[in-house]
């Protein structure tokens, strides 16, 4: 996939700001990804791969908390009167600083969380040290997934899980097709399908995957109101070589033309195909 990697780092950078007030999809999935996760197995360090504002890390370091006083023993565990749970960290990682800010800012009374501004493809950890890794929504930003995949088995402890939301192939394909009618530049991003994931999981080592594909269907007033949502969610067109120059008012009006045909009634819809994935 040919993503520029420094505008990813800066889209998201600068949508930390507007990134709460209209991911609401994003939210949704997060929900829906969770409750895949049977938390009472959640123990030791998780990580939260590009974490954004913080909504997965939040749930992920609660998942956890089940009363209103606890104490940590010197075993490391959460005492609960007499039961005891492991005792748990999240390390909340992210490419954009400004979103790991935005998160730590959220976060400040959770002591059990620590933060890392880094690229997923570059993950700045040693082997074996996280026993299960959760994403929501951000590996589809990844140039090399094979690559990727592979260092998350190599931070993996031994029977660590992989856990993880991703857009699918599917996803936008009303707005490519609008823009298809007007050149053969790539205006939107492009994302992996099923078998492709599975095909960069086994490379990478994986031999226990499951895949469940969730098709989303979100409605908007107009095209430019979906594209707005897309800018500020920091998901704009982010292809690395696409055609730089600067869009004519007349493309424009012919992609929203083309789009309108879509509408039904007051809103035009938009596909997002989302896959949840567990690898071990």
């Amino acid at each position: 996939m040919q993503l520029d990697k420094a505008k990813v780092r800066q889209s998201f950078a600068a949508a930390s700001v507007t990134y709460d007030n209209v991911a609401a999809l994003q939210r949704t999935v997060g929900k829906a990804l969770l409750s895949t996760i049977n938390s009472e197995s959640l123990s030791g360090t998780l990580l939260d791969l590009g974490c954004g504002t913080g909504f997965l890390t939040s749930n992920l370091s609660a998942s956890q908390v089940g009363c209103a006083s606890r104490t940590v023993n010197l075993g490391g565990c959460l005492e609960n009167g007499t039961q005891s749970v492991p005792y748990m960290t999240v390390i909340a990682l992210d490419i954009a600083l400004p979103m790991v800010q935005v998160t730590r800012t959220k976060l400040a009374d959770a002591l059990n969380i620590s933060y890392l501004c880094a690229d997923a493809e570059q993950l700045p950890l040693a082997g074996q040290i996280v026993d299960g890794v959760f994403s929501n929504l951000a590996l589809q930003w990844c140039v090399n997934l094979e690559g990727v995949f592979t260092d998350i088995k190599r931070v993996l402890k031994l029977g660590g899980r992989l856990v993880f939301s991703t857009f699918g192939s599917q996803t936008l394909q009303e707005l490519k097709a609008a823009w298809a009618e007007v050149d053969g530049y790539n205006h939107v991003n492009d994302f992996y399908s099923e078998q492709q994931l599975r095909g960069f999981l086994l490379l990478a080592g994986y031999t226990e995957i499951k895949v469940e594909t969730r098709v989303y269907l979100s409605s908007y007033d107009s095209v430019l109101a979906l594209m707005r949502e897309l800018k500020h969610i920091g998901a704009h067109n982010m292809i690395a070589g696409r055609n730089k120059s600067i869009t004519s008012k007349t493309q424009m009006q012919r992609m929203i033309s083309a789009y309108e045909r879509h509408r039904t009634g007051e809103s035009i819809p938009a596909t997002f195909e989302v896959m949840m994935v567990t690898a071990s």
